[in-house]
């Protein structure tokens, strides 16, 4: 769109001489040209078709579902299961439960373990950090047996720690019968739950997550590749894993960052190693696309002033105490609507963090924020002297309206 040579032409056929007119109608053009984009640049389709029998595309800093389908049926997980083995095993290294440098002995159970393999030997011992490599990039059923008697002394106990785990986290469905995820009745997880663990994984235990996007490991002379083919594909994607069995079809939980957002996809039931790959990246495609990650609130930001009665100090500043993010259509943080509710006839003393109203944050009717404001500082009672004049202000006031 030329603007400027379209107006001249305005101007010529209308004979408008006046240069101030000539101004105002460029302004008045660009003004709703600029509007015509914006509201151009906020449209957003709807999801792209997903062929997975369960998937979720989270926001992984808010929290938000940005799409879904089918989120909380519990399926089966396949090796996805091996995300909350490596969870329990890292919250018992940060509880100093366990060590990296443990030898870990090698039971007869773990070595006779069926499916993918990191190929360790009965009778051995192996480092605790190996076979957390040998779990997370090889996806060895071994590997995972070995590690859950090693911290809870059986796999059924271990298994125990992960649906406790489970529950704190706020996994309501999902259940756990083992550590590695072949199929036996009952051990299942959602699509949003997994979610929810992949995104308290990359918070809490970063260095964990890091091991994800390993391309390759090699233990005993045997190397194997990720089978993550994203971290391949798509330079954005740092993780997260996958899996299969005949009951789960191919499965895949997927993490990627682009522009400070990082997007979490879950893609369950595909029907092939392609499918789960074409599908999870359809998802992060999507939501970094026509969506962003949004500071809102750097915390203990002021957000306004407000009056005080019968204080020292006759105005306190008032804002938001945590740090807040949100997710929002791209290109529409300047359209955010703030909306702040104050206590009416804020009196002293009033401590700092004290409740004094609430904010609100919407875009096109749609909240996106609603919080509790505080009192960012201490505001001590007057004098006697202050106070009454005050209290007769306000009595006045009420009086006149």
């Amino acid at each position: 769109m030329h603007v400027t040579t379209d107006i001249q032409l305005m101007i010529k056929k209308m004979n408008i001489f006046n240069y101030r007119w000539a101004v105002l109608c460029l302004a008045i053009f660009a003004f709703g040209a600029n509007s015509v984009l914006a509201q151009q640049a906020r449209i957003i389709p709807r999801a792209p078709d997903i062929a997975a029998t369960s998937y979720v595309l989270m926001d992984a800093t808010t929290g938000d579902i940005l799409v879904e389908s089918n989120a909380d049926i519990p399926l089966p997980p396949a090796s996805l299961t091996k995300i909350m083995t490596d969870y329990v095993v890292a919250s018992e290294l940060e509880n100093g439960n366990i060590s990296l440098d443990d030898e870990v002995y090698i039971s007869v159970k773990a070595w006779q373990m069926e499916g993918s393999k990191m190929f360790i030997q009965e009778g051995t011992t192996v480092r605790l950090e190996d076979l957390i490599y040998g779990m997370v990039v090889q996806s060895g059923n071994d590997a995972s047996v070995a590690l859950a008697e090693h911290v809870a002394g059986s796999e059924d106990a271990f298994a125990d720690m992960m649906n406790q785990h489970a529950e704190m986290l706020g996994m309501e469905n999902s259940y756990f019968i083992n550590a590695h995820g072949m199929p036996e009745d009952q051990h299942v997880m959602s699509a949003r739950d997994l979610s929810t663990l992949a995104q308290a994984l990359i918070e809490r235990f970063p260095e964990n997550y890091e091991i994800y996007s390993v391309p390759e490991f090699t233990y005993n002379g045997i190397r194997q590749p990720n089978r993550n083919r994203l971290l391949f594909q798509d330079r954005n994607v740092d993780g997260m894993k996958t899996g299969f069995t005949d009951a789960a079809g191919y499965c895949l939980v997927a993490s990627a960052t682009r522009d400070g957002m990082r997007l979490i996809a879950v893609v369950m039931g595909t029907d092939s190693v392609n499918a789960r790959t074409i599908e999870a990246q359809k998802l992060l495609t999507y939501g970094f696309r026509f969506y962003e990650t949004h500071e809102l609130f750097t915390g203990n930001e002021v957000l306004s002033s407000a009056e005080v009665w019968s204080g020292k100090s006759n105005t306190i500043d008032i804002g938001v105490q945590e740090q807040v993010f949100i997710t929002i259509p791209n290109n529409s943080s300047d359209e955010l609507l703030t909306e702040l509710q104050i206590d009416e006839s804020l009196r002293a003393p009033i401590n700092a963090g004290d409740i004094l109203g609430q904010v609100t944050i919407s875009f096109d009717d749609q909240v996106y924020y609603q919080g509790e404001v505080i009192a960012l500082q201490t505001i001590e009672r007057g004098s006697l002297i202050k106070r009454i004049m005050d209290w007769l202000t306000l009595f006045f006031m009420s009086l006149f309206g």
